[in-house]
């Protein structure tokens, strides 16, 4: 049976009132894609609002990036809201980072029950870097956080600081996820580092992203 990935995406393109432009990571998916498109994986998208979402990161050089643009042009350009996305069609649900997520994937409800229905089903939930944003506020049935009490790691607030954005973001990521009742685990800044604690798979930065995708392909088969 052929696993199905939905790459979760951001919709905000605004970095505060910096007046620079966000939005999604592109490397942040277009690596893990890879690794997913390798293991004959089945790639698709949603986004919190649906539509041609804002992109981050494009480097020019970057081949696996061009590539993954190219190939993804016409998903990319119209994809679909949370609440159109089933979660028995997904196996792995994958929170692609992008400073952008730390706006709108917190209270993103449709997203985090997206997230919450493929976990209970069997399937796996992986974000990096940024990505966990959308974690914050996902509950499952019983009412508990999903990274309540499980290994989690996100871009560190030491990360924040180093690339001078912690008073521009609306939340530090690593610090909620604390409050959240997550056991956050890291390594240096921008090395890479990521962690599966059973189907919640979690990576601190971009360097982790080709990681985490190989992590939940892993847990997926547990």
């Amino acid at each position: 049976m052929t696993v199905k990935v939905r790459f979760a995406l951001t919709s905000h393109g605004e970095l505060g009132d910096t007046g620079r432009r966000t939005g999604f990571y592109v490397p942040e998916v277009a690596h893990p894609a890879r690794v997913f498109r390798a293991a004959g994986c089945e790639i698709g998208f949603v986004s919190v609002l649906g539509g041609n979402p804002p992109q981050d990161g494009v480097k020019p050089g970057d081949t696996v990036v061009a590539d993954f643009l190219r190939d993804h042009r016409e998903a990319l350009a119209a994809t679909p809201a949370a609440g159109q996305v089933a979660a028995e069609d997904v196996d792995i649900l994958f929170y692609a980072g992008g400073h952008g997520t730390m706006w709108d994937f917190p209270d993103a409800t449709a997203l985090a029950g997206l997230a919450a229905g493929v976990y209970e089903r069997g399937g796996v939930v992986a974000a990096v870097c940024h990505g966990p944003a959308g974690l914050v506020n996902v509950r499952l049935s019983d009412g508990s956080h999903l990274v309540e009490g499980k290994q989690v790691s996100s871009f560190t607030d030491a990360e924040e600081a180093a690339v001078g954005l912690t008073g521009v973001v609306p939340f530090l990521l690593e610090s909620t996820l604390v409050r959240r009742g997550a056991k956050f685990t890291k390594a240096a800044d921008f090395t890479e580092h990521a962690v599966a604690d059973g189907r919640l798979v979690t990576g601190q930065n971009p360097a982790s992203a080709h990681r985490v995708a190989q992590l939940a392909l892993e847990a997926l088969r547990h």
